[in-house]
């Protein structure tokens, strides 16, 4: 009682005094009391066996005192008692080479582990690098006598006793390490301490370090994106197709290349922010709230003006390509109109400037103001032209076209060249009118050719450019249009021609009236520079370039027209072969349904009726060569079929793929009948009543449909029934049962099956009644076939009566039935 006392720390029952017995049991009673009050259970421990002086009983109880009070408040992490004392042990000397703790008894032998202890927690006490592993009695002495004089830690072991013994006491160990863990259990709460701190510090860093993450990935993402929108934001227009080409060709490697990176990583900012305020609510910590400008918020909403100047940028882009064509259709048309009409005004500045009416005679005179008119005439005429190039340069100005200055350079030198001709002209006719008063004679007929000398050369001029555009068109009504023009044009060609030899005649007529009146020519028509040379070689051209002309669009004709002879020969097979394909699966869908004669009969009409189909094939494969045809002829569209090759591929493989289902079918009912014995009437009973219940002629019924036709064959199904036969027939739970699944159940219902059993019975028969068979007998027996096979199967016989080559029969049988592993 009184240990109890020291040991607890507080005051137990007042003891008897009387020497007796009786007095003696009832204080150890009283002890043991207090102990089992304290939680402890004593097991067959009684107060008898201790005032007896029973050594073992006394040492148990004084053991539990000790595991109560001393060991078994001792708690690490979760763990208390003997396994919490242990991995304090092992925490404490787990820096210390030569020590690993383990247990309480040979992991203490060599004095490392309790020098270590004391090292940890008082290293001034110990020097721990001198100790060594093979001194045991030195380093457990050494340890002793440290925490007797420093720790108030009595001497309870002796070191001789632990070296000398192969597995030292237990519970002596155990209580000695325990005075330790209470003398620096002091150091243990500070220990404790600290590491609630450095975990509480570990949080806030791990915090700190997600939200420097969160602010440089937040950074980063808005600095590109601050980059970048002025790159999408900019409109500065290229100069050629090229070079806007290659913007495009920039801008999808930003869509491939560099966008898909920052689009993961705004995903992973965002997770992030997510995943730190999350961890900053499980850990009572603020939320975080990012710099200003950094909020998720923010990057989404300039995410959101990245994507509007992305998607403005592109529209620009296809815009610009747009209007840079256009652009370099303009230009082409400007430079050969400009070219044209250059052409034309080349020397007419100094025809007009010269003098020559002033030492002309009267006719020369007249026939110079002839000539004038006739120019002024000419003039007009090409005012149109001046005009449409004026318009064309006014148009590549609004389109912003790179060459522009050239541009209008050339067309401002037209147009005031265009306007010094014109004030020649009038200067010019103001001058041979002055001079007019004076001459009287004037050649007619020189002015009557130049007046229609000159629209005709103009008509030639422009029906030479029109002979000589070029043109694109896609199907027969396009070229069809434009040869329906060229031939308006050619109906012309006879007035045209007409007209041409009229002005020939009036040349004609001139040397006629020259010739008969002796007059001698002074050279070329006064009145215009067109020669009737000129007029004969320009209607030449014409005459050449007609047939060109016609070469060329009856060369796209017969080039339109066979894409068109491809497109009905692919149409013409094609709606043939695609209803042909559907009446057949049609056709198919209905036979596997009607029982029309027996099944052989079925099978050989099937068969029959898939080599017709075999025989067809030639038509797809025909129909395959025309899609080539169409397909190297560059046709992407055919207004006579609804049918695709691909349709047709996948209906032509889907027929082949039913007509064999069909067939394998029929196989297995054919296998089913001959193997179950069903009559055919049977056969052709269980396809009525199929056919019956299968409503949507599928050769598929639903799950009600197949409850319908057990209960019209007789069957009264429970739910536990029908849900029984549902597993046979449909194992698979796909919701539907086909006929052969219902003729299977139906047979194995209606039928008898072999079974093992009678397998064996039948090989003992042929065996001569032995528990074994012989290769000899199975040839002798069964045909050649199937006794090798037998043989090549069997397990050697191994019973007692077993002789050289005997086979085992019946664990074959079972074999065959699934009932055993053979």
């Amino acid at each position: 009682m009184l240990l109890l006392e020291v040991i607890s720390g507080e005051r137990l029952p007042k003891p008897e005094r009387g020497k007796m017995r009786v007095h003696k049991i009832n204080n150890v009673n009283k002890a043991l009391d207090f102990i089992g009050n304290k939680g402890v259970k004593l097991v067959s421990i009684g107060a008898e066996e201790i005032v007896d002086g029973n050594v073992k009983m006394t040492l148990g109880m004084i053991w539990t005192i000790i595991l109560r009070f001393a060991i078994q408040d001792i708690s690490v992490e979760e763990t208390s008692a003997k396994e919490g004392l242990l991995l304090w042990c092992q925490r404490k000397t787990a820096p210390y080479k030569n020590v690993n703790v383990q247990n309480f008894h040979i992991s203490w032998k060599d004095g490392l582990a309790f020098n270590a202890l004391i090292h940890r927690h008082r290293p001034e006490l110990i020097d721990y690098d001198k100790l060594r592993k093979d001194d045991p009695v030195t380093n457990l002495n050494n340890a002793f006598e440290v925490a007797e004089k420093y720790l108030d830690i009595p001497k309870m072991l002796d070191a001789e006793d632990i070296v000398g013994t192969l597995r030292p006491d237990e519970k002596a160990i155990m209580t000695y390490v325990s005075c330790f863990y209470h003398a620096f259990s002091g150091a243990q709460k500070a220990e404790t301490a600290a590491n609630r701190i450095c975990k509480v510090l570990a949080v806030n860093q791990e915090n700190e370090h997600l939200m420097e993450d969160y602010e440089k990935l937040a950074s980063d993402l808005l600095e590109w994106i601050r980059r970048t929108i002025p790159w999408l934001e900019n409109r500065a227009p290229e100069k050629t197709m090229a070079e806007m080409q290659q913007k495009l060709e920039d801008f999808r490697d930003y869509r491939r290349v560099h966008k898909p990176p920052k689009v993961q990583e705004k995903c992973q900012l965002e997770i992030n922010f997510n995943t730190l305020q999350t961890k900053l609510r499980l850990s009572n910590r603020p939320a975080f709230m990012p710099s200003e400008g950094r909020m998720v918020s923010d990057i989404n909403g300039a995410w959101h003006k990245l994507e509007g100047a992305e998607k403005g940028y592109e529209e620009w882009l296809l815009n610009e390509i747009r209007r840079l064509e256009r652009l370099d259709h303009l230009a082409e048309k400007f430079r050969q109109k400009a070219a044209i009409h250059e052409s034309w005004t080349d020397g007419k500045e100094a025809m007009l400037t010269q003098k020559d009416y002033e030492t002309a005679s009267l006719s020369e005179v007249k026939a110079l103001l002839r000539k004038h008119e006739a120019f002024e005439s000419d003039l007009a005429a090409h005012q149109d032209r001046v005009e449409q190039i004026a318009a064309i340069a006014q148009e590549l100005n609004e389109l912003d076209y790179y060459d522009s200055p050239s541009v209008n350079a050339r067309c401002q030198k037209i147009c005031d060249q265009w306007d010094i001709l014109g004030s020649l002209t009038q200067s010019r006719r103001e001058s041979l009118e002055r001079t007019e008063k004076q001459l009287e004679s004037i050649d007619e007929l020189y002015l009557e050719f130049a007046k229609r000398a000159a629209p005709f050369n103009n008509w030639m001029e422009g029906a030479m450019e029109d002979l000589q555009d070029m043109f694109i068109v896609h199907n027969i009504e396009e070229i069809q249009g434009l040869i329906t023009a060229h031939e308006q044009f050619k109906s012309t060609l006879p007035e045209a021609n007409k007209e041409r030899e009229a002005i020939q005649a009036i040349q004609a007529e001139v040397q006629k009236i020259a010739q008969y009146n002796g007059i001698k020519l002074a050279g070329n028509n006064p009145y215009t520079s067109i020669t009737p040379q000129s007029i004969d070689s320009k209607w030449e051209k014409v005459q050449k370039l007609v047939p060109q002309r016609d070469q060329a669009l009856q060369e796209e004709l017969t080039r339109q027209q066979s894409n068109d002879h491809l497109r009905r020969q692919f149409a013409n097979q094609a709606n043939i072969i695609g209803p042909w394909i559907q009446n057949k699966m049609e056709e198919i869908g209905r036979i596997s349904i009607e029982m029309n004669g027996t099944l052989e009969d079925q099978l050989t009409h099937l068969r029959q009726y898939e080599q017709s189909i075999i025989e067809y094939k030639p038509n797809i494969e025909k129909l395959e060569g025309d899609h080539q045809l169409i397909q190297e002829a560059l046709i992407f569209d055919n207004k006579y079929t609804p049918y695709t090759m691909e349709h047709l591929r996948v209906g032509w493989e889907q027929l082949l793929t039913t007509i064999a289902r069909t067939i394998n079918e029929i196989e297995n009912q054919i296998l089913t009948r001959d193997a179950k014995g069903i009559s055919q009437e049977q056969l052709h009973e269980y396809r009525t009543s199929f056919n019956h219940f299968d409503k949507k002629r599928t050769g598929m019924m639903d799950t009600d449909d197949f409850r319908a036709l057990l209960i019209s064959t007789g069957n009264s199904l429970g739910d536990a029934e029908f849900t029984r036969i549902m597993g046979i027939v449909d194992p698979n739970n796909s919701g539907a049962v086909t006929f052969q699944a219902f003729i299977d159940f139906m047979s194995r219902e209606t039928t008898d099956t072999d079974t093992a059993d009678q397998v064996i019975a039948s090989f003992k028969i042929l065996a001569g009644d032995k528990n074994y068979i012989t290769a000899e007998e199975l040839r002798r027996e069964l045909p050649p076939d199937q006794a090798e096979y037998c043989i090549a199967r069997m397990a050697p016989y191994a019973g007692p009566d077993a002789i050289p080559g005997a086979l085992d029969y019946m664990s074959f049988s079972t074999a065959l039935y699934g009932e055993s592993d053979l």
